[in-house]
This record gives C-alpha cells, sequence and structure tokens, in this order.
C-alpha cells in the first residue's frame, strides 16, 4: 500500500548533506483535476551552503514552486502530461527533479512494476543538458494568442546560448504555429489548434550559441493536441435499407447502423449510444423493432405473428436513429440517420381464382384468346411467391388450347391455338390450374380454390367449301383438241348440318385455256395446251378455281389444279448462228460451226441432221461436216473473192415425224489487211452479179 498523494522511492543514502534535491523522482496519483493553488507536494533542495538566490522552473507553466519548495497549481488543470520537471539553481549548485503522474489503476501494481515506469515514459535517466517533457494543448482554444504552453529547460545554464526549435508547426508547413522564447525556453502556440486536422507535432529543440553553432541537441519535445468534443457523429454510408422476412423469430438481427465520429476514439468525445428517435409506421406496434444501444444492431422485438407482411398497414417501416456520443449522456452531441426496413414476403398464400367457373364463346375456325382467367394472392406482387404459372390439367386432349400469364396482371390468358370445328363438337370443358413460380412454405398447400373450370361454347360459323385433294393434278399431252376435258374436280361443304349446294368457277387462268362446268365441276379446254408457252414452268401449267357455297352471305374455297404437259414434236429445230464473215485470203476454209435447238423435249430434239441444199454454178463451192449430235461445220473448197453468199442448209430433228426447218447462212467474204476486215457492200453486190450471170450460163448450158 502506497500513501495517498507521494509514493517515496528514491531517498537520500546518508546523513551528510549532498548538493541539490534530497528527493529527486516522485510519483504521484493523478486527481481528476488539479485546482487553483492546490499544493501538489513539496520539494526539499538544499545546495549545503544556505541556497543563496535559489530559483526553480518548472516544464509546465500550469505550475510552480515556491521558494519553500512547494509545488502548487497556478489554475484548474485538468491535463497535466505524464510528468513534471523541476530545475533548481542557486549560486553552489543545481539539480532536476522529476514527478511522474500515474492513473489510478497503475498504482495497484507492484512496487516492481511501478519502478518500470521511467523506462515506459521514454524519458531516459542518463544526465541531460536539455530537458523537455511533452506538452498538451488543447484544441478550439480562444484568443489571445501566444499563449504560453509549456517551457524548455537547460541544466547547464542559459548565459551565452539561446534555445532554438523546429519541426512541423515551426518552420515547416503548417509553418509558425509555434514558437520558443530564445532566451528562457518557453514554449508558445499562436493559433487555435485543431485535432482533427493534426492530432500530435513532433519538434526538436537544440542550444546553440550566438553565431548559431549547435551545442546541445537536438532532444525531441512532442505536443500533443486535447480532444474535445466539437465533431458530432455522423451517418455516412448510406442510404441504409434493410430487409427481414416476414414471420421471422423475435430477436432476428435486420442490419446495423454505424456511425462515426471524429473525435478522439479513445476518449468520450467519441462514444457511441444508439438510439431509436421514431418508427413509422408505429401499427402493429410502436416498438416493432430494438436497437442495441453499443453495437447499432437493429433486432426485431415483435412476436412472428406480427411480422404479418399481409396485415400490415405498409411493408416498409422507417426508423429514425439516433447516434450520441459521451456515452449517451445528456451533454453528448448527436446526429440522425433513417434506416428503411423492409419486411420481405415469403410465399405464405396459394393463389386462388376468384370464381370456380369461367365462360368463353368462340368463333369456329378462329385462334387467339378467348378468355382471361382472375386469381387473387396476399403475396408480395413483386415476387415469385405472387407470379401465377397456370397449366392445363383436363379436356384439352387434341392440345386445341393453350394458358399463359399475363406479366402485368398475373391473369391466365387461355388462348384457342388449333382452331375448333363446330360440326366436330360444339362444347369444350377445361379444367385449369394455377401455382406460383416459387414453392409454398411447408405448413401451405394448394387448395381447391386453385383449380378452376372452363366452360367453351363454339359458335357456327360458314365455312367455305374445300376441294378435295387439293391440290389437284393431272396429266396432258399439250395439243389436245379444244374442247377436251381435263378433269373433274370435287368440293365439299364442312357445314354438314346447313345443306347448302355449291357452285364452281374459274378463278385464275394465267393463258386463258380452261373452263369448268358451274355445277358438276367439269374442267374443260378453251385453247390448244402449249407446253412451250411462257405460261407453263417445268412442263407445268397451274389454273386455281373457286367453289361458292349457297349461304348468306356466301362462303368460298379455292382450288389450285396443277396440269402436266407432256411433249409433242411441234416445233421446227432453228439454226445459229445465221451470219458468218471470212477473209478472201483465208488459209483456214473452215467458216463457222452451227448449232441448232428445239424447243421440244427429248426425243423430238437432237441428234439434228444437217444438210446443204443443191448448189448453183460450175463447180461447189462448200460443204457441211456434221461434228456431234446438235453441231456442224460449213467449210469452203476454195478461196472466194469479196461478196455476200447466201447457203441455204436445212436441220432436221429426230421426232417422229421429224420436222425440217431451212434457213439460209448468210457469209461474208471480206479484204483483209493489216488485221483489218473489209466487207463493204459495193463489192459484194458486183460479186452477186456475176454469180447470178454464171448461174444462168450454167443453165442454158445444161439446156443444150
Amino acid at each position: 500500500f502506497f500513501p495517498p498523494q507521494v509514493l517515496l522511492l528514491a531517498c537520500a543514502e546518508d546523513l551528510e548533506c549532498v548538493p541539490g534535491f534530497q528527493q529527486k523522482v516522485f510519483y504521484i496519483e493523478k486527481p481528476s483535476e488539479f485546482t487553483e493553488d492546490q499544493l501538489v507536494l513539496n520539494l526539499k533542495f538544499d545546495d549545503c551552503q544556505g541556497n543563496n538566490k535559489l530559483n526553480f522552473e518548472v516544464s509546465n507553466p500550469d505550475f510552480t514552486v515556491e521558494l519553500d519548495g512547494n509545488l502548487v497549481a497556478l489554475k484548474n488543470v485538468s491535463e497535466a502530461g505524464r510528468a513534471l520537471f523541476v530545475h533548481a539553481r542557486s549560486e553552489h549548485a543545481e539539480d532536476m527533479a522529476e514527478i511522474f503522474i500515474l492513473e489510478a489503476n497503475e498504482k495497484r501494481g507492484a512496487l516492481k512494476e511501478i519502478l518500470k515506469l521511467e523506462g515506459n515514459l521514454g524519458i531516459p535517466r542518463q544526465k541531460r543538458a536539455i530537458l523537455t517533457t511533452p506538452i498538451l494543448i488543447p484544441e478550439n482554444q480562444r484568443p489571445p494568442f501566444p499563449r504560453l504552453v509549456g517551457k524548455v529547460i537547460r541544466s547547464e545554464g542559459t548565459e551565452g546560448v539561446k534555445f532554438r526549435l523546429s519541426g512541423k508547426g515551426v518552420d515547416q508547413d503548417p509553418k509558425g504555429i509555434f514558437r520558443i522564447n530564445e532566451m528562457s525556453g518557453d514554449v508558445s502556440v499562436t493559433r487555435t489548434l485543431d485535432r482533427e486536422a493534426i492530432a500530435n507535432y513532433e519538434l526538436e529543440v537544440e542550444v546553440v550559441d550566438m553565431n548559431g553553432k549547435t551545442i546541445d541537441g537536438p532532444v525531441r519535445l512532442d505536443i500533443s493536441v486535447i480532444d474535445q468534443n466539437d465533431n458530432r457523429p455522423l451517418f455516412k454510408e448510406g442510404p441504409y435499407v434493410g430487409h427481414v422476412m416476414e414471420g421471422s423469430a423475435t430477436g432476428t438481427t435486420v442490419m446495423r447502423m454505424a456511425a462515426f465520429d471524429a473525435d478522439d476514439a479513445s476518449t468520450d468525445n467519441a462514444l457511441l449510444r444508439y438510439n431509436i428517435l421514431r418508427q413509422t409506421p408505429t401499427k402493429p406496434s410502436p416498438n416493432m423493432f430494438y436497437i442495441d444501444p453499443e453495437k447499432g444492431d437493429i433486432v426485431t422485438v415483435v412476436s412472428p405473428a406480427l411480422l404479418d407482411r399481409e396485415t400490415m398497414e405498409s411493408p416498409k417501416y422507417e426508423l429514425v436513429i439516433e447516434a450520441k456520443d459521451m456515452g449517451g449522456l445528456d451533454v453528448g452531441l448527436t446526429g440522425t440517420a433513417t434506416a428503411t426496413i423492409l419486411i420481405d414476403d415469403k410465399n405464405d398464400h396459394a393463389p386462388e381464382f376468384t370464381k370456380k367457373e369461367f365462360q368463353a364463346t368462340v368463333k369456329e375456325g378462329v385462334t387467339g384468346v378467348i378468355v382471361n382467367l382472375t386469381v387473387g394472392d396476399r403475396d408480395d406482387p413483386a415476387t415469385g411467391a405472387w407470379r401465377a404459372v397456370y397449366s392445363i390439367i383436363n379436356g384439352n386432349p387434341g392440345q386445341s388450347f393453350e394458358i399463359h400469364t399475363n406479366p402485368q396482371t398475373n391473369e391466365g390468358m387461355l388462348s384457342v391455338v388449333k382452331p375448333l370445328d363446330y360440326e366436330i363438337s360444339a362444347f369444350h370443358t377445361l379444367l385449369i390450374k394455377v401455382e406460383n413460380e416459387d414453392p409454398l412454405i411447408p405448413d401451405i398447400a394448394y387448395g381447391p380454390s386453385s383449380t378452376a373450370t372452363v366452360q367453351i361454347t363454339v359458335e357456327d360459323v360458314n365455312e367455305g367449301p374445300v376441294f378435295h385433294p387439293n391440290p389437284m393434278a393431272v396429266t396432258k399431252q399439250e395439243n389436245i383438241p379444244v374442247g377436251s376435258v381435263v378433269l373433274t374436280v370435287n368440293a365439299t361443304d364442312p357445314d354438314t348440318l346447313q345443306h347448302q349446294t355449291i357452285r364452281y368457277s374459274v378463278y385464275k387462268d394465267p393463258a386463258g385455256w380452261l373452263e369448268i362446268h358451274p355445277t358438276n365441276g367439269t374442267v374443260g379446254t378453251t385453247a390448244v395446251l402449249d407446253r412451250e408457252s411462257p405460261f407453263v414452268h417445268n412442263n407445268v401449267y397451274t389454273a386455281l378455281f373457286l367453289a361458292i357455297d349457297s349461304g348468306n352471305p356466301p362462303a368460298t374455297g379455292t382450288g389450285t389444279l396443277h396440269i402436266t404437259l407432256e411433249d409433242v414434236n411441234d416445233n421446227v429445230p432453228s439454226l445459229y448462228p445465221t451470219l458468218a464473215k471470212v477473209c478472201d485470203d483465208a488459209k483456214d476454209l473452215r467458216v463457222v460451226v452451227l448449232g441448232a435447238s428445239d424447243k421440244d423435249l427429248h426425243p423430238n430434239t437432237d441428234p439434228f441432221k444437217f444438210e446443204l441444199s443443191k448448189q448453183s454454178g460450175p463447180e461447189k463451192l462448200w460443204r457441211i461436216n456434221r461434228l456431234n449430235n446438235t453441231h456442224a461445220q460449213v467449210i469452203l473448197l476454195q478461196n472466194l473473192k469479196k461478196a455476200n453468199y447466201n447457203i441455204p442448209i436445212s436441220v432436221t430433228d429426230s421426232g417422229k415425224p421429224p420436222l425440217t426447218n431451212t434457213t439460209e447462212l448468210r457469209l461474208q467474204v471480206c479484204t483483209c489487211k493489216k488485221s483489218k476486215m473489209d466487207c463493204s457492200a459495193s463489192d459484194a453486190l458486183h460479186i452477186s452479179l456475176t454469180l447470178i450471170l454464171l448461174s444462168l450460163l450454167s443453165l442454158l448450158c445444161k439446156s443444150f
């Protein structure tokens, strides 16, 4: 157990007078506050020669040592730091005493542990010429400035030397905050400090001579800014939105609210406590939620039955949350934020049809939506617990119906996808089931209200007659006589209960070759069928016919007829080309290669037979050689003079009977010089007259 105020740790070892403090180290318990004029302790200094001109200096300007050695507070002091240094000087001696200020819990340790505090405070025990102690300065001090905040002591005196202070806050940005009296070592602050901007300053003190040369130091001087409660708690991470499932157990954590306080986290200035100021809405309970005052966790406090989304006034709650510093005391500063809590839906309600039976009417032959089935579901419309899924579970063997969900209304849209036939069935009954996209919770099941019946009435419509078969196909030879029967069409009326008559007419006959009997449907020819006509494609001619019933209004059906035309040999072959040119001095007398073509089909086409008609004149001038089934070559037997010659050539196809066509090949014999061909007509006419005279002379000779 230690004395309540002073703990004696070092004493003089003998009774002889030793110059200096008779006790050099003190430990005192830190009070809640040092009050003005309070006696802290008594220091005994003796230079063994009467203490002439004794003077004391204290490292903290808020304290002084009187001549009798009493250490006294000059004003109320709440923060004095961890240590005070007292320097004493007389004519014959000087010495330094150290007073360490301990927290109350530090006194409870063993004596051995307390003795270690000197090392923990970072204050070396060796002899020092410059003595500094940490300086504590409250932030937000008001003028006047400068203010004395501390003192640096030199144990070897200050004559002929001066103090120099440097570091951030002195000669480094932010410059000029602190300064030191060069002669006395008094440290002053020149302006208001903000702990949230800079909490600590590490300065250096040197002792220099009058020329600025360093004599002692540098020694570190720490200045700490004492926090003031000048920052409100702030909620920085908003918006704050939490979710909790309906029916959740009491005590379910919804979300965490966390505020930030820029003040010193090690003090009550930043010690936050949370509270719910207001809840909106206030039903079914004004206290639906609780917030942990220290952690900021929001939890449910009502029973699961009250946390029922479907019975709530609104599934959204807004809580005004207050964070207060100073541990929630009335003097604390506050900040607020809004927490939005959404009650999430779970699928605890099955969808139910609004009625057990729906009616629908549809015309036969029509497709599309015929009725919308309505359901009710108390779950959240924005979730799969509300969205409906419909299915037809009975009455649709032919898959004529489908049902889909309208995403906006959640209704079931029942559609006809295959046209219905009144004559087959005038009524249909469907059984429809509705479920949710999400499964129901285990203790909820689909009931009878989740199924409904749809009664569908099919209305009779006057349907158009139907051709059998459709399309119709027949094969005929081209060139059959006009008036020939092609076929007889057959159309029936689906409306078997109406006993209607049918009349026929031509709808589309591109070449105008056909007619149809209006009552019996016999199709005949009105013109020659020509396979080679441009209206025939791939040997097939197509015509359309109408079948019209006697309903009011009448209904029409369309039938398609494809006539495949067989070929007959009714086209003579044609020759190409019909013009050829050759030089009068040509060495190659193969004039031209001729080809033949025929519009008919095989075997009424090639192989073709090529022949020259009888040549006039005293001697033969050309001949023709067959190259293959479709081509032949005309060859001159000698060079001819410049002129135009007409060579009759006959071509015969292979049809039965064969057909022959005679075509004149016009041959121009031209003058050729330097790769240029001259085929002018003046000489050509002269040569032609000469040939005529020669021909006449030949005939006269033969007559004799």
